[in-house]
């Protein structure tokens, strides 16, 4: 008898845990709802430390929580820079840290130069008027573990369906509230200075495997942002066809002088060579009339 009560304790304690955790799981925001639109921005100007990586996403925790250990009470913010479905998980950039001030405010300089010792580096992002923005419940650790595979699909469908160009993507935790926001308007300034110079290491290494010849361009740089080296790498052999073309046309007037110039010397000749014949008719019937009889 003792041996079932101990049984069904077991069984009462496992069933307590799995609706434990199936009650967390859906406090943390299993099936929350996520309204995407497109609109103001969550945040304006901002000013942040962050740390730049190189690698799978799924790595960023730590980034967060050395940000969190630095700054407790401030908001965090990630920046993601590559689609991981299109680009290699090893590839794939980011930027973590935390925010420093928010529009008009200056940063604290004590608070920075703490985050600067620990080697996070500073910058400033702009306000901008419009950005495809959604919400997500922060109520427990996992919830952005929970949002990172609800939320970022949703995002990209949605940009998608809509055709809208709308990168990077932006994570900033504040308070129960996780923001996420994708700029419509000057992405560019919303690339940290690392980016470039994976770009430009990108290409080098392009360039030293394929001879400096070709202008094909590696994957993960081709998601990233519109940049002029892109612009550039693509211009020799635009040049080279308007360059084609030109020549083409300077042959083809060429030519077309050339016949004229020919056509006129022929029409002179014959002009030339007519009035020779009327003058030798002349002196035959100047002759002639002198040799008859009178």
């Amino acid at each position: 008898m003792s041996d079932f009560i101990i049984l069904g304790l077991i069984l009462f304690l496992v069933l307590c845990l799995i609706a434990t955790i199936v009650l967390f799981v859906l406090y943390s925001g299993l099936f929350s709802v996520i309204d995407i639109r497109t609109g103001s921005p969550p945040i304006k100007k901002i000013t942040i430390a962050y740390k730049f990586k190189e690698g799978p996403y799924k790595d960023c925790g730590a980034s967060f929580t050395e940000a969190c250990s630095i700054g407790p009470k401030l908001s965090n913010i990630g920046v993601f820079y590559d689609d991981p479905k299109q680009v290699p998980e090893d590839k794939c950039r980011y930027a973590v840290g935390s925010i420093l001030s928010e529009g008009d405010d200056k940063p604290d300089e004590d608070l920075q130069k703490e985050y600067e010792r620990f080697g996070f580096s500073v910058m400033s992002f702009p306000e901008v008027d419009h950005a495809v923005t959604t919400t997500f419940p922060n109520k427990s650790p996992i919830s952005p573990l929970i949002a990172a595979y609800r939320v970022y699909p949703e995002l990209g469908n949605y940009i998608a369906e809509r055709k809208l160009s709308a990168f990077p993507f932006m994570e900033i935790c504040k308070g129960d509230v996780i923001q996420y926001m994708c700029p419509l308007a000057r992405q560019n300034s919303f690339f940290v200075p690392e980016t470039r110079l994976t770009e430009k290491k990108e290409e080098e290494s392009d360039d030293e495997g394929t001879g400096g010849d070709s202008n094909s361009e590696s994957s993960y740089a081709s998601h990233a942002v519109p940049t002029e080296s892109r612009e550039s790498s693509l211009a020799p052999s635009t040049l080279a066809h308007d360059q084609e073309e030109q020549q083409e046309q300077q042959d083809e007037e060429l030519s077309e002088r050339a016949e004229h110039s020919e056509a006129e010397r022929a029409s002179n000749g014959s002009l030339g060579s007519g009035s020779s014949f009327e003058e030798l008719g002349l002196e035959e019937e100047e002759e002639e009339a002198s040799n008859m009889p009178n």
